[in-house]
């Protein structure tokens, strides 16, 4: 067994040091076949990891309370979701007093976009949240400089805010803008601290580079915060103890918010609880699809490789049938003829697959300084790809090995 893999790969270099073009020709079908498949893969699942990354940074112990469900499509039963009441500050307050299980509970009104002055600088378009205290902490908001507004400040509803990177960069080129004040709304308010650039993800649900976050009880003041709108934007978050299931918590969040809004056992929830996992499986189901596209894409490279490999293979079979005829009337057995073409074949295929990787890894890293943006070439990857190179290796070779081993060797010594 060893000496017939031996000779195939012997001979599969000795077919490519003597047919160079012949060989390069059949080993470009396989080349093009596994970088189309690869380089695919490699940049769906550079994809569905940053995205999957993104929502991570939003807690994995995280419940989001709010209208709208995250794991149906809003159009189905926009109206009957819409019908429902807003999270409001009350059932913060509700949930912060009577749910053990939670570590820390946070209420934020998005107030839309306004326009932000210093001077003669201006941001149009800054978009504003009134939060409670504990929303920085409940998401580890990192900040570049400054500080979140403290507990004195927002018990008195201060007028103090806390701006994204880019609106500090456009209020105040050059200047250090804590403690400078700005006009939001008609409305003046120091600035405490500036929040932390984002990084470049695809998808960034925590963008504030363009976000003033400024203390609910301060939003209460100028803007109108109140909850019954139906397109009013308001949301609860709540974040489970160390060591608590996020499930107890949900179902603990679940009976108090019943018990609030007084439903009777028969009616169903008013309102729905959020969590990643639910992110994940809509995830999963897309970039699964994305998966399938990219191998059908691919596989018609591939199947055009494995023919010119299949040829060769012919051609191989045919220049060496006196050969063949020799060693069979030596006494090769029909396996042993049939292993050493198989092997032939998939060493071949092998050396294709290879090439493919090495210009998928090449693509990856050009691509990740142009973009920006990491695309990579997984160990997973890797494996799938040899992986595959071996399978096309023994599709392309089984019949010329068969047709091989199945020779007459008078008839072989003959030709």
């Amino acid at each position: 067994m060893r000496v017939a893999i031996y000779e195939g790969i012997r001979q599969a270099v000795g077919q490519l040091i003597a047919n160079k073009l012949r060989s390069f020709l059949s080993l470009l079908g396989i080349t093009i076949g596994i970088f189309c498949i690869i380089s695919v893969k490699s940049a769906v699942d550079s994809l569905e990891d940053n995205i999957r990354d993104s929502f991570r940074k939003l807690g994995t112990d995280v419940l989001f309370l709010s209208k709208m469900p995250w794991n149906e499509d809003p159009g189905e039963n926009y109206w009957k979701y819409l019908r429902r009441p807003n999270p409001s500050y009350k059932d913060y307050e509700f949930i912060n007093k009577h749910v053990k299980t939670a570590e820390m509970v946070s209420f934020t009104v998005f107030a839309g976009s306004k326009t932000a002055k210093f001077q003669s600088n201006s941001v149009e378009n800054c978009f504003i949240i009134g939060c409670t205290q504990e929303y920085p902490s409940m998401f580890n908001l990192q900040l570049s400089e400054g500080r979140h507004f403290n507990n004195l400040e927002y018990r008195n509803g201060i007028y103090c805010c806390v701006i994204g990177a880019t609106i500090a960069e456009n209020l105040f080129p050059g200047i250090d803008p804590i403690g400078r004040t700005i006009t939001l709304a008609g409305y003046k308010a120091y600035v405490t601290g500036v929040v932390k650039k984002s990084g470049n993800d695809i998808i960034n649900p925590m963008n504030f580079d363009e976000v003033i976050m400024i203390p609910y009880t301060m939003m209460k003041k100028i803007f109108n915060t109140k909850p019954e709108g139906p397109f009013s934007n308001t949301n609860v978050n709540i974040k489970a103890r160390k060591g608590v299931d996020i499930e107890i918590l949900k179902d603990d969040v679940i009976a108090a918010l019943r018990a609030r809004h007084q439903l009777q056992p028969k009616e169903a929830n008013d309102f729905s609880l959020n969590e990643i996992s639910l992110l994940d499986s809509v995830i999963k189901v897309f970039f699964g699809v994305l998966n399938i596209a990219g191998f059908v894409i691919g596989g018609f490279s591939i199947l055009v490789g494995m023919f010119s490999v299949a040829n060769i293979m012919f051609v191989s079979v045919k220049e060496r049938t006196n050969i063949i005829g020799i060693k069979k009337a030596l006494g090769a057995r029909q396996n042993i003829i049939l292993l050493e073409f198989l092997t032939e074949s998939v060493l071949l295929c092998i050396l294709g697959g290879i090439l493919g990787l090495a210009v998928v890894l090449i693509a990856t890293l050009v691509m990740s300084k142009v973009l920006e943006f990491d695309i990579y070439l997984s160990a997973n990857n890797i494996i799938t790809g040899i992986g595959l190179s071996v399978v096309i290796g023994i599709l392309a070779g089984f019949i010329p090995a068969l047709q091989a081993a199945r020779m007459d060797p008078v008839e072989a010594i003959r030709k």
